[in-house]
């Protein structure tokens, strides 16, 4: 998969990937995500290692208590790929999914 040039990276931050930072110099995009608990925080990892697993796509994130810091880049194509941008398209969803269980 071929890394994405700059303009598209752009465009997918300003669009679909708003709530994601980019930083250019590690070629990577990063989000933190807050939820009301730590069980919550652990089911939304839970869901995102079942994805990474199914799509062998590993994010880099920290957990603590009720945070979970992602961030998103491909090593072996130097820089963010498609795969990265399904991956934070996906943990959008599921976040947005938990939100709105927490009552």
């Amino acid at each position: 998969m071929d890394k994405l040039d700059p303009d598209r990276i752009q465009r997918l931050l300003t669009d679909a990937l708003a709530a994601w930072q980019h930083d250019p110099q590690r070629g990577a995009i990063q989000r933190d995500f807050v939820f009301t608990d730590f069980a919550q925080a652990f089911a939304f990892m839970t869901r995102l290692a079942l994805y990474a697993e199914k799509h062998n796509h590993h994010p880099d994130w920290r957990n603590t208590y009720n945070r979970v810091a992602v961030t998103l880049t491909s090593h072996d194509q130097g820089g963010l790929t498609q795969r990265d941008a399904d991956f934070a398209g996906h943990a959008d969803a599921v976040y947005a999914e938990l939100a709105r269980f927490s009552g």
